[in-house]
């Protein structure tokens, strides 16, 4: 089967996948991954469903901050995915006063912070509000997610900017998958593993 190409035209960016029940790999199995980008060159997203046993204040101690924002403190860092596990991503709303070094837009709603200041800024109760930090992100190659769509191993759901907030940061961790899979108007019992055939 030859592989599918991206149509340049076309890009899921500022959705979400949803892994479906066969998916193989263990690091996808049950994940929710918002996609940063998507272009001919391939894709990139974040895993906002798994929390790992580092809280935000363990970072900063790590990476020499200290934090002074106490109701964030406890907030679990996240599994992003498999690729640059040791690199931090801040998915965050935007600041209006706020400039970062390595900021891109993700929609009119959400940003994406690679670099140190954003950290340094929450650290004593600046900057946006509303974050999700990860270590690693997600990755596929030109087309890889493509065929991997094809193959039944994600289900996309295209969300407006509010509701991609609401999932993010709003809903607990735990009910996340469910919510998206409920967005798209059936129950999260009702998948299944295998692809239709007429």
């Amino acid at each position: 089967m030859p592989a599918t190409t991206p149509d340049q035209t076309y890009s899921l960016a500022a959705q979400f996948l949803i892994a479906m029940p066969n998916m193989l790999d263990p690091n996808f199995a049950g994940s929710l991954v918002f996609l940063c980008e998507h272009n001919e060159r391939g894709a990139m997203g974040l895993m906002v469903n798994r929390p790992t046993e580092l809280t935000l204040d363990a970072l900063y101690e790590k990476i020499e901050i200290e934090l002074m924002r106490e109701p964030v403190a406890g907030q679990p860092v996240f599994f992003g995915g498999p690729v640059q596990t040791e690199r931090g991503f801040v998915l965050h709303e935007p600041v209006d006063d706020s400039t970062y070094s390595s900021t891109v837009s993700i929609g009119s709603t959400l940003r994406l912070t690679t670099s140190k200041d954003v950290l340094e800024e929450m650290s004593h109760g600046a900057g946006p509000q509303r974050v999700l930090v990860t270590l690693g992100y997600a990755g596929w190659s030109t087309g890889q997610l493509e065929n991997e769509i094809a193959s039944n191993g994600w289900l996309t759901l295209e969300a407006s900017p509010e509701v991609a907030a609401t999932l993010i940061f709003d809903t607990p961790v735990e009910q996340r998958y469910a919510a998206a899979i409920k967005q798209l108007g059936f129950d999260p019992v009702m998948l299944t593993g295998e692809a239709g055939h007429a």
